[in-house]
């Protein structure tokens, strides 16, 4: 049975689920509603832990949570692109960019191309883009040359 056939029936910890439970929660969304997740749970399950999986998730057209893993996936970005980042994490970024470059469709390409503008240009980082979704809800190419 693949994870797309099972049922999922919740998450041990929400606040630092498995690999595997992302996974099988995002083929069935609809068995925990997002509004019955942790507060800021977006912002906690963005990180290095679960990083391949939303990338996975964000890439596979098929999978009903695509357009949330999208949104875990520029939160993932934008805390990578800060000064202080570690290098693993800024190398992580670089791979998934690339990925999505050679083989992402145009949403991925669209974040992908994102992330290359921030990491050009710091300065053009916007919260609500970022952070909260704002990119996946209206995407968008960034331009290299917007005023801020």
């Amino acid at each position: 049975m693949s994870v797309r056939e099972a049922t999922f029936l919740g998450f041990g910890n929400p606040v630092d689920p498995r690999p595997d439970e992302l996974q099988a929660w995002a083929y069935n969304p609809e068995s925990v509603p997002l509004h019955t997740m942790p507060k800021d749970w977006d912002l906690l399950i963005s990180g290095d832990v679960l990083g391949p999986t939303l990338f996975e998730l964000a890439m596979d057209r098929q999978c009903p949570a695509r357009r949330f893993a999208q949104h875990c996936m520029y939160i993932y970005a934008a805390d990578g692109l800060r000064q202080n980042a570690s290098g693993q994490r800024k190398r992580r970024l670089k791979k998934y960019v690339e990925r999505a470059e050679e083989v992402g469709d145009e949403p991925m390409q669209i974040w992908a191309h994102n992330c290359r503008v921030l990491m050009t240009r710091p300065e053009l980082f916007d919260h609500h883009d970022w952070m909260e979704g704002g990119l996946v809800r209206y995407p968008r190419r960034l331009g290299l040359f917007n005023r801020r």
